[in-house]
C-alpha cells in the first residue's frame, strides 16, 4: 500500500511537459517584391502563407519593410517571421522551418558588350546587389562587390561602368529593364537557384509557428495544393525540380 501511494505522489508532483499553445495569429513582415509580397496583401508569398496558416485557425498579419529592418522586428519578436531568407543566412535568435515555400532564380543584368557569365565565373568581375541579400556567401569566388539600398539608378551604374552586374532574383531584374530606354542594350543571365524561406523568431511562439509551417507546407506539396497559386501569378513551381528539402533545421 505504501509503494502505491508513493507512486501516486511521485506522478502528482512530476512536472508536466505542455506543448506551447498554437497561437491565434502569425506576425509576417516582408519587404515589398512586385507581385510576391504587395503591400495591398495580393501576391504569391501572402496567398501561400495564407494557404498554410488559415486552414490551422491562424490568422495571417502583414507587414511591410525593408529587408534588414524585418530581420531586426523578427529578432526583437515584434514579428514571428520575415519572409524571403536564404537558409542560414541569419544565424541569431531564428529558426529556419525543414520546407522553403519558393525559390529565387538568381539573376545577372549586364550591359550586353561584356561575355555572358556563368556560376564559376561571376567572381571575377565587380557585382552590385541590394543591402543585405549577402549572395557571397552563395556564390563562388566572390571578393569585389557592392550593397545598394535602392533599385533607382542601377541601369546607369551599368551604363558608367560602375558596376558589371547587377545580382536579383529574375523577377525583380526583369522590373529594373523594364525601366531601361533601350532594353536591347542589355543581358540577362540566369546563374543559380536559392531555395527561400520564412525565418521564424526563436521562441517557445516561433518555433510552434515553425513546426506548424513545416505540417502544413509538406500536406500542401504532397497533394498539390500549392500547383493553383503559382500558377495565378505566373511562376514556375519550384517542388517539381530537384529542390533540396533538408531533414530537419540545424
Amino acid at each position: 500500500m505504501g509503494v502505491r501511494w508513493l507512486a501516486l505522489l511521485l506522478c502528482l508532483c512530476w512536472p508536466t511537459v505542455r506543448a506551447e499553445p498554437l497561437p491565434s495569429e502569425v506576425r509576417l513582415v516582408s519587404e515589398h517584391w512586385l507581385d510576391h509580397t504587395n503591400p495591398d496583401g495580393s501576391g504569391l508569398a501572402w496567398d501561400l502563407m495564407r494557404k498554410v496558416f488559415e486552414p490551422a485557425d491562424v490568422e495571417v498579419q502583414l507587414r511591410i519593410a525593408p529587408y534588414t529592418r524585418s530581420i531586426g522586428l523578427v529578432q526583437r519578436g515584434e514579428a514571428d517571421a520575415w519572409l524571403g531568407s536564404y537558409r542560414g543566412e541569419v544565424k541569431d535568435d531564428i529558426v529556419y522551418p525543414r520546407w522553403p515555400y519558393d525559390a529565387d532564380r538568381i539573376t545577372a543584368l549586364s550591359l550586353r558588350s561584356l561575355p555572358a557569365p556563368t556560376l564559376a565565373s561571376i567572381g571575377q568581375y565587380r557585382l552590385t546587389w541590394m543591402r543585405g541579400y549577402a549572395y557571397q556567401r552563395y556564390l563562388p569566388g566572390v571578393s569585389r562587390f557592392q550593397e545598394v539600398r535602392r533599385r533607382v539608378g542601377i541601369l546607369r551604374m551599368l551604363e558608367l561602368g560602375h558596376t558589371d552586374f547587377y545580382l536579383d532574383a529574375a523577377t525583380e531584374v526583369d522590373e529594373v529593364l523594364s525601366e531601361a530606354p533601350d532594353p536591347a542594350r542589355f543581358r540577362t543571365t540566369e546563374l543559380t537557384r536559392l531555395p527561400l524561406y520564412a525565418g521564424f523568431a526563436d521562441t517557445a511562439r516561433g518555433r510552434a509557428l515553425a513546426a506548424l509551417f513545416d505540417r502544413r507546407m509538406g500536406e500542401l506539396v504532397e497533394d498539390g495544393e500549392l500547383r493553383p497559386i503559382f500558377r495565378r501569378w505566373r511562376q514556375p513551381y519550384p517542388f517539381d525540380e530537384d529542390m533540396e528539402i533538408p531533414d530537419a533545421s540545424p
